[in-house]
């Protein structure tokens, strides 16, 4: 070490995944603006260059050889000052085990125009040790990790872990991953504790996830007490998505202190460079840390910038949002309003023969309170056209040997009328308006399939889908106090009964709807969807059998005052369970990209195989014994 600090640059840029010419635009322009402000270190985040969530793309190798060539170009703008960046790092002499080009997830670090190699690595990068392969991640599928090479060089992993030495001090590097280590035999920063270490760097590219901020705070506060010694942490900001899910980027960059303290971290889900004077002499110079929990301000702000990120990529000017007067619909038209121009919005009620007038005025002052463009398309004359379309016909075979009679009964009228909403009237009005239309399905919903298959579930993002209901409330109220300022969000909306208003059985003028207890089933089905190690009806009915199912919910009610007997109680579970593993899944498959603000979305961040509904021999045991 030959300074006691380092001028060091913290580059928290948006990554466009799968563009790494626009990425290295960026990220030239930051290393010139870090020169001219006196910088020695320049820090980007993982990935910075081909991005994180790109799918197979990687199998390209014209992608993968324009990846190369830009990370050389950042490495030739390294003169006279030290630059840090992820890329994709490559050995095109050796393969990985699916037959392709030896891929490796890389930091590399670059001076004076020239990369500087790890002290005992065998690349002229650093390579990421622990892959993750939860959740959203898949990166064994594409990258050799550091474990694997250690094997196949017949070697130990900790003699390849070494520091990266500078002309101006010597860095221990690590990946996203290689810092979260808690649950991993290996410690890649433990193993360069041993060395003797300046400064650690920590580059990611990390989902946002509510509490995560909390947790990694926890994690490197930690770390740096023990190691004694600052942690560089950079992340990227953006999004990213895998098909199916679509995951934000919030950045909060830092840098933790020899004691666990941090400076103020970058702002989330802003590009930010932050610049900083790091002491490398042990000297604390940073602020306690804050542990905080992510509350309804932190979720609103994820979907606000998803959404409206995902809209640039798709290049989408106009949106068209089927209103009914409910609270979910209501916030998604909000959400959309503080986005767009109200002349861009098109809100649009679409009544039948059992909406009541309740439910079409709160649609109408919801429109009237967004200033936005409004109509009302009336559904029943198109409903009746396909009802007699379909009711009564007979089909038959080319012989006429086998005929049936097809009717339409009381449920396949309910679905008639949302699929003439959605595929109908919806899809037409957005096209001829020059737009998009919205899913607005929740969480609880697309648990079950309490949702019609091509009617509401349709739509080219369902950016509420990973709130439950009891969320989407609390979503409202916080947009109408801190957002609007006003009451946008009419009180009939939070009021009213929830209710499709498909039929005579779900009439909310008498209070009836959904078949869902949302302050229940949504944590019901929270411990099957998001409970780190998921339930399934075995647990539940042992905790009920136990009586401490309200408790291990965290139910503040009374299960007694739900359901009058056993019977019933095991009637709505098995109900539930079976519609979320059965119909629930299939729909699911076919639903829009969800937007990821909490753990296990669906989509690729909750992997589901069609099985069927299943039970396990302990719960039928358990179920006989309860009934005995």
């Amino acid at each position: 070490m030959k300074n006691k600090t380092i001028r060091t640059l913290l580059v928290q840029m948006e990554i466009f995944p799968g563009r790494p010419r626009i990425n290295i635009a960026s990220m030239l322009h930051s290393i010139e603006n870090a020169r001219t402000d006196g910088v020695e270190l320049v820090v980007f985040p993982e990935m910075a260059i081909p991005g994180y969530l790109i799918g197979d793309e990687w199998e390209h190798e014209s992608f993968l050889r324009e990846c190369e060539e830009c990370g050389s170009e950042i490495c030739l703008a390294s003169k006279g000052i030290i630059v840090v960046f992820g890329n994709v790092g490559l050995d095109w002499k050796k393969r990985n085990e699916d037959g392709r080009v030896r891929k490796y997830n890389a930091l590399f670090v670059a001076e004076n125009g020239k990369f500087v190699s790890p002290e005992k690595g065998p690349y002229k990068f650093v390579i990421k040790t622990l892959l993750p392969n939860y959740r959203e991640f898949d990166d064994s599928r594409h990258f050799f990790d550091l474990r694997k090479l250690a094997l196949e060089k017949n070697t130990s992993v900790e003699k390849l872990i070494s520091p990266v030495k500078t002309s101006k001090l010597t860095l221990g590097c690590a990946l996203c991953e290689d810092a979260w280590d808690i649950d991993y035999s290996l410690s890649p920063l433990n193993v360069l504790a041993r060395k003797k270490i300046d400064l650690f760097l920590n580059i990611s590219c990390s989902p946002f996830t509510v509490h995560k901020n909390l947790k990694r705070n926890r994690i490197f506060s930690t770390k740096a007490g023990q190691l004694k010694k600052p942690i560089v942490y950079v992340n990227n900001v953006g999004i990213q998505n895998n098909g199916k899910t679509v995951f934000t980027f919030d950045g909060s960059s830092c840098i933790y202190d020899t004691h666990g303290n941090q400076i103020i971290c970058s702002p989330s889900f802003e590009e930010e460079d932050l610049t900083f004077d790091v002491p490398l002499t042990g000297k604390p110079f940073g602020d306690q840390v804050q542990l905080k929990e992510d509350g309804i301000a932190e979720i609103y702000r994820a979907i606000d910038y998803g959404t409206r990120k995902f809209m640039e990529l798709c290049g989408i000017k106009r949106v068209t949002v089927g209103i009914s007067g409910g609270i979910d619909s209501a916030v998604v038209a909000s959400i959309y309003r503080n986005i767009l121009h109200s002349k861009d919005l098109l809100l649009v009620n679409m009544p039948g023969k059992y909406n009541s007038q309740t439910t079409r005025t709160l649609a109408k002052e919801l429109a009237d309170n967004l200033q936005c463009c409004y109509a009302e398309v009336p559904i029943e004359e198109s409903v009746k056209l396909t009802t007699s379309q379909i009711n009564g016909i007979t089909v038959r075979n080319i012989s006429g040997k086998f005929s049936e009679t097809l009717g339409v009964g009381p449920l396949m009228r309910e679905n008639i009328q949302a699929r003439d909403r959605s595929s109908r009237i919806l899809a037409a009005i957005s096209a001829a308006f020059g737009g998009v239309f919205t899913c607005n399905a929740n969480k609880s919903e697309a648990t079950v399939g309490y949702t019609t298959l091509y009617g509401d579930l349709c739509g080219y993002l369902a950016n509420i889908a990973d709130l439950w209901k009891t969320e989407v409330y609390q979503l409202a109220e916080y947009m109408n106090k801190d957002i609007f300022h006003a009451q946008i969000i009419p009180k009939g909306s939070f009021s009213i009964t929830p209710s499709a208003e498909l039929s005579d059985a779900q009439n909310v003028d008498e209070g009836k709807g959904d078949p869902l207890i949302y302050p229940y089933h949504d944590l019901l089905f929270k411990s099957w969807v998001e409970s780190w190690n998921r339930t399934t009806p075995e647990e539940i009915i042992s905790w009920y059998m136990e009586g401490k199912l309200e408790t291990n919910l965290g139910y503040k009610g009374k299960i007694s005052d739900i359901f009058k007997d056993k019977k019933t109680f095991v009637a709505d579970l098995e109900r539930w369970w079976n519609q979320y593993q059965g119909m629930g899944l299939v729909k699911r498959i076919q639903a829009p990209p969800v937007l990821a603000v909490k753990k296990r979305a669906f989509g690729f961040d909750h992997r589901e195989s069609q099985m069927g509904s299943r039970y396990t021999a302990k719960y039928e045991k358990m179920k006989k014994l309860l009934f005995s």
